[in-house]
């Protein structure tokens, strides 16, 4: 890095490394001026001081090696790569559309001229530009959005006599895109990870074709499974994921350990208040680094979802907001959070409204954070709730690239075997 490097990649770098409050210390600012920079940018005296910090600090966790590669498709803010990566394995291309959710990709992660960041991968299929995806890869992950699926296309097609190659059954879905990588590039496995209603979406049309294309079409070797991350995280968070292998390998689902459903609680992701973690504003302030009152509810919004929750009730349904406090496990995070953060209303005692989650504390329900490595919050709070919403828990993707890893390795031995005797 040099003064030609971005200053928000010089940044993005720095706040890898270190946490505001630490980068705040080691420049001889505040944590305010940190804030300040993430939002505006830097002026050149602040990037030379970067610079040189970074010159002479602790290199920064690296990627440029591991025992396998992979792609990361719809990507978000990278927490299907963190759990690959946990696993030992290296991300060599990533797709994600939505500007905002690239810009967090970009300060947490490195992309150079090894490394393409493509915003729409309907660029790479529509356009036949293969070669922007590495020639070879091991694994394909991808949390792709549920579209419909339509079968009518076939039906037209059969009564016409036309021929409906590959996947025609799912053309015009972002699955389709999926397919055609699959179809092209023949990774020895895949992770697909969508919501668990995926399996019931469109009376099951939509997931029949989905495992019509990977095992007919495709001949992957394909095995789903619902998980829930409670255990993992204090939060009841069921996706379906879709594991799959280009040959038959040794894969179960029974290897797969997950923890007790208790063996975390909220009390693992809040902020303590007690002065035991560093202040990170805007999240916390002052010497206790106590939660900052925006995160309270205004007594107009309590006052609402009550009466709401009291109106469902008296009619039978079960839509409420969500209480809860440091014993409790939290419903499921979503990207409409931001809104009132009904789902995830954490107690502050009787005297006091409560209060929605921070950023931070969103991070560490989803798994991005460790105390190796703390993940970069770099956008304001609404777009940071959306994107941790969408997002995936990372330690359950961790645990299933853990138990992919043996089976992508003996497909990529035996490639490598068949090359050594062809040549």
């Amino acid at each position: 890095m040099d003064m030609q490097t971005p200053p928000q990649v010089l940044l993005g770098e720095a706040l890898r490394r270190f946490s505001r409050a630490e980068l705040a210390r080691e420049l001889g600012r505040d944590t305010k001026t940190i804030a300040r920079w993430e939002k505006a940018g830097l002026d050149r005296t602040s990037q030379m001081a970067l610079l040189f910090l970074l010159a002479n600090s602790r290199p920064a966790p690296t990627s440029d090696k591991g025992d396998f590669t992979f792609i990361d498709l719809f990507a978000g803010i990278g927490g299907t790569r963190l759990g690959f990566e946990r696993a030992g394995g290296r991300c060599v291309f990533t797709s994600e559309w939505d500007a905002a959710a690239q810009r967090t990709y970009r300060a947490n992660f490195p992309v150079d001229e090894r490394h393409a960041l493509i915003g729409d991968i309907r660029e790479v299929t529509a356009k036949e530009r293969w070669d922007l995806i590495p020639a070879e890869f091991d694994v394909l992950v991808a949390g792709f959005p549920c579209q419909p699926f339509s079968i009518a296309g076939v039906s037209k097609k059969n009564s016409l006599g036309r021929k409906h190659g590959f996947a025609c059954d799912a053309q015009g879905t972002l699955f389709f895109d999926i397919a055609q990588i699959l179809h092209q590039f023949r990774p020895a496995a895949f992770l697909l990870e969508n919501v668990k209603n995926l399996k019931g979406h469109d009376k099951g049309n939509t997931f029949r074709v989905i495992q019509q294309v990977l095992r007919e079409e495709l001949g992957y070797h394909v095995y789903p499974m619902v998980v829930d991350a409670k255990g993992f995280v204090p939060q009841h968070r069921e996706r379906i994921y879709i594991v799959g292998f280009r040959e038959e390998v040794d894969f179960d689902w029974n290897a797969f350990v997950a923890p007790r459903p208790d063996a975390k609680r909220l009390a693992d992701i809040l902020h303590p208040q007690d002065g035991s973690e560093e202040p990170e504003e805007p999240y916390t302030v002052g010497a206790k680094a106590k939660v900052a009152e925006k995160y309270t509810l205004s007594d107009k919004l309590w006052t609402y979802l009550q009466a709401y929750a009291a109106k469902h009730q008296k009619q039978g349904n079960g839509f409420g907001f969500g209480l809860v406090d440091k014993d409790d496990v939290a419903r499921t995070l979503s990207a409409r959070y931001y809104k009132d953060g009904s789902e995830i209303l954490v107690s502050q005692g009787k005297k006091k409204n409560p209060r929605r989650l921070t950023p931070r504390e969103c991070a560490r329900l989803m798994g991005f954070d460790t105390p190796e490595r703390r993940y970069n919050i770099i956008a304001a709070d609404t777009p940071a709730y959306k994107q941790f919403g969408n997002s995936v828990v990372v330690p359950v993707i961790a645990e299933i690239a853990r138990i992919m890893k043996p089976g992508v390795l003996s497909i990529k031995e035996g490639r490598a075997e068949r090359s050594l005797l062809a040549a």
